[in-house]
């Protein structure tokens, strides 16, 4: 009997033990590698291309989508996404026909999934796979995800940086200014450009050298000339111009 070489990746050790335990009770599919991130698991579908991949979808710094990006479409191995919560992934995956698992796993969900692997596997349908997988890359690509999390290099050190976690963003020319608390990075890139990424129910430009976490806004006070003080919950003010203050109107779905 051939087995399948198959590599388990998830950044919970609990969820890689519990899928290679219940790969232990099918005796054709051969468990020949871990991997806690999508890091590890690009270099180890290069090296030991497996012949199937269970993949977590919610991952740090490179999540699932990401890793099958990175890999070369013709040498690309069979996939089982494995996911906690995404609506809009399940969603996704039933319409281009790509197997999945949701956590937590159920039996007979996974017997199934297995099935269907060894089935394709077996009349070597690989071709109709990555097509699959790449209309499903394509169509999550579409939907222009927003950025998460930064990278700041500070002192010597890398630290990643949640966008839930910024209170206000300041332009510096070719940089801006990240305030976190009494915290402050400095990233190399125009403050447009770092808008375009951010998701704009979570952030607001309130001025052509400011945007703003609205979790972060406490209140707003009136001024001259139809500008106004926004203040933080930490006590910093900010100023909102009247360019802006349509944007803020809507989104606060308030009256000015």
């Amino acid at each position: 009997m051939q087995r399948i070489k198959t590599l388990v990746v998830d950044d919970e050790p609990l969820a890689r033990e519990g899928i290679s335990t219940l790969l232990q009770g099918a005796g054709d599919f051969q468990v020949i590698g871990h991997c806690a991130n999508g890091e590890e698991a690009i270099e180890a579908i290069e090296t030991k291309k497996p012949d199937v991949v269970f993949l977590d979808v919610q991952m740090p710094e490179i999540d699932g989508f990401q890793v099958l990006e990175s890999l070369d479409p013709k040498r690309m191995p069979t996939v089982i996404f494995v996911t906690a919560y995404d609506q809009y992934a399940l969603r996704a995956f039933d319409i281009h026909a790509v197997d999945y698992l949701l956590k937590p796993v159920d039996m007979e969900r996974f017997e199934q999934a297995l099935e269907r692997t060894r089935k394709r596997l077996e009349s070597k349908q690989t071709n109709g796979t990555d097509k699959h997988l790449k209309s499903l890359l394509e169509e999550l690509k579409s939907r222009d995800r927003k950025l998460e999390r930064l990278v700041v290099k500070t002192g010597g050190k890398i630290f990643f940086l949640r966008t839930e976690e910024i209170d206000w963003i300041e332009a510096a020319g070719d940089y801006v200014k990240i305030h976190i608390n009494t915290t402050e990075h400095i990233i190399r890139e125009r403050i447009t450009e770092l808008e375009s990424k951010l998701d704009p129910s979570r952030f607001l430009r309130i001025h052509r050298s400011t945007i703003v976490n609205i979790d972060r806004i406490k209140e707003m006070q009136p001024m001259f000339y139809g500008d106004y003080v926004v203040i933080l919950r930490n006590g910093t003010q900010l100023n909102l111009s009247r360019t802006y203050r349509e944007k803020i109107s809507k989104l606060m779905k308030s009256s000015l």
